[in-house]
């Protein structure tokens, strides 16, 4: 075997190594850094498709636009039937599956590591989750997979309580033109004793520098020609 083979064979190896695990105190301690530098988007566009399954069954598709605490929700199908006048909402909400606002801190949370996962060239990190707080109710999240490369939750995993329900799911993250952003949820809930399931997809990202004031004081579907690529 020649040396030419014999190089380009060890090359191979090294290419096909393995990624090296990091402690987990290093993956926490890149994490919070991560984390501390977030900004989350004011002006963003996208568009969003929700099931629902249990006692009310529901399929939709939306596109939002959203200034800040300000929305524009606009319906464009229902049940897989496209409408014909588009529904249009405008309100004033949070945004809460934006990530600083459901990712876990180490303020709040402690972190256990459970074990690093191979994914492509690099390894991801999960840690089970509990609220430092014993009292916490509402949202709370018992797990997150930390995303080896960028530091950032690449998917968290929840439960939900209020009086008249309880429910857990998971929540996937990903990015779109540099902003780390929801691209799935799955949740399931008892709502008064009877199953419900629901599933999020998110798509179409897009952070434009403003919108027109228009976008949030007419309640007429907007033109085509200003909505994302689905």
């Amino acid at each position: 075997m020649t040396r030419a083979i014999l190089c380009a064979l060890a090359c191979l190896a090294l290419l096909n190594a393995a990624p090296v695990q990091l402690d987990s105190q290093a993956v926490l301690q890149r994490y919070e850094l991560a984390m501390s530098d977030v900004v989350t988007p004011k002006i963003l566009i996208f568009a969003y498709s929700v099931s629902q399954f249990g006692p009310n069954n529901l399929e939709a598709r939306h596109i939002i636009y959203r200034d800040g605490l300000r929305v524009r929700d606009e319906t464009l199908s229902v049940d897989g039937v496209a409408l014909k006048q588009r529904v249009v909402h405008i309100t004033r909400r949070v945004d809460r599956y934006a990530l600083a606002r459901v990712a876990p801190r180490a303020s709040t949370y402690t972190f256990l590591f459970v074990r690093a996962i191979r994914s492509g060239k690099r390894l991801d990190y999960e840690f089970d989750t509990a609220p430092i707080l014993a009292t916490q109710v509402g949202f709370s999240v018992t797990r997150v997979i930390v995303d080896g490369r960028l530091f950032l939750p690449r998917k968290i995993f929840f439960t939900t309580a209020s009086p008249t329900a309880t429910g857990k799911g998971e929540l996937d993250f990903s990015s779109a033109s540099g902003h780390w952003v929801p691209v799935a949820a799955i949740i399931t809930a008892s709502l008064a004793g009877r199953l419900a399931r629901e599933r999020i997809t998110w798509g179409g990202y897009r952070f434009p520098p403003s919108l027109p004031p228009s976008t949030f004081s007419s309640a007429k579907p907007l033109p085509i020609a200003t909505l994302p690529p689905i």
